[in-house]
């Protein structure tokens, strides 16, 4: 985001060494940045420490009309805060494009942009504000979606959310391994692996305690696995039972039936006629 900003001309005022330009000044102390006037904040923090950070910031120092981006994985818990914390503020809850490590980083094209308009009202500065801070992205190639808070949440509970937590099992549960005869299939999970091990567990716990839609996508993969293991048991059971009765529903007389143990611990043959009576 930065390297666009830079290159479009824009004045970018940070919080933090991330980019060394003459177009990008630094401030450690954040007063002296919101006095600064600028006419966009970007916030981008990890979702745990959204609400502190929120909380930190002096946004009374910054001007009414200032546009507040929020880039967060999840929008419905940083804009409830967000709206109780700072109530005066233009916002516009935007993610830079949304991405993974097997995106192109040096382009945005086709990627998804998803944002939220909140309190821009018909205020003709704020809307030509907001109007050219999502333009910078849009003549970048994004695919530019407008989506509420809680739509977007639902949708990232079954990609996001669902993506970490299959890595994780995958990885620590599991512990998939490469192999030297894995298949192409094989490699693709291999490759979830290796695009999630390196997220901390705080990012996923965010993702699942702030997002109430996670929860319903974990009991659906329970349920899945049960489903399947239904199925798998069932087939089986079927076959066994062919093996067992054959096609006619007799029993096979090479068949070795069941053994049951009586009193004194001896072993007897199930009768035939007891097998006929429990098939009937």
């Amino acid at each position: 985001m930065f390297r666009f900003s830079v290159f479009l001309g824009y004045i970018i005022l940070c919080s933090e060494k991330v980019w060394s330009s003459e177009v990008v000044f630094f401030y450690s102390d954040p007063n002296d940045l919101f006095e600064q006037h600028p006419d966009v904040v970007i916030l981008s923090t990890s979702i745990l420490s959204t609400e502190t950070l929120l909380r930190k910031l002096p946004f009374q120092r910054l001007h009414r009309n200032t546009l507040s981006s929020m880039s967060y994985q999840l929008k419905s818990s940083p804009g409830t805060f967000s709206l109780s914390i700072y109530p005066r503020i233009s916002i516009s809850y935007v993610p830079i494009p949304c991405s993974d490590p097997e995106s192109d980083k040096t382009s945005w094209k086709g990627l998804p942009f998803v944002y939220n308009k909140v309190r821009i009202r018909d205020e003709e500065s704020r809307v030509k504000r907001c109007e050219k801070f999502l333009g910078i992205f849009e003549k970048e190639g994004c695919r530019m979606v407008e989506m509420s808070c809680m739509e977007h949440d639902k949708y990232a509970a079954g990609s996001q959310f669902v993506t970490h937590t299959m890595g994780r099992v995958l990885l620590e549960k599991f512990g998939l391994e490469s192999s030297p005869i894995k298949t192409k299939r094989y490699e693709t999970l291999l490759n979830l692996v290796e695009n999630t091990k390196g997220d901390s567990f705080d990012l996923y716990y965010g993702l699942f305690m702030y997002n109430q839609n996670s929860l319903e996508q974990l009991e659906r993969l329970d349920m899945a696995f049960e489903s399947i293991k239904k199925d798998l048991f069932g087939r089986l059971h079927q076959v066994y039972r062919k093996l067992l009765f054959g096609d006619n529903g007799e029993v096979k007389r090479n068949t070795r039936l069941p053994q049951k143990l009586i009193g004194h611990g001896s072993l007897i043959e199930t009768p035939l006629d007891n097998v006929r009576q429990d098939d009937s």
